[in-house]
């Protein structure tokens, strides 16, 4: 039952706490520093995503090219 409590999601509250508890430690003019800086590593992780995506097919497609002139 102690497991299931420690590892159970914030309510409402809790979220409030938290972001007060930010708000404290980092200060107003950092937050959108460290959301701008958060939202360009989720840009470059989704673009390498979608690099490695397209490289997968494209080989794919390359074998089957080849595949099929032998």
């Amino acid at each position: 039952m102690f497991h299931t409590l420690l590892f159970s999601m914030p309510g409402g509250i809790e979220w409030v706490f938290i972001g007060f508890i930010i708000l404290v430690l980092f200060g107003s003019k950092k937050i959108p520093e460290f959301m701008k800086g958060l939202g360009k590593g989720i840009r470059e992780f989704n673009n390498a995503k979608a690099n490695i995506k397209s490289e997968i097919e494209e080989g794919i497609k390359d074998a089957e090219k080849e595949e099929l002139k032998s």
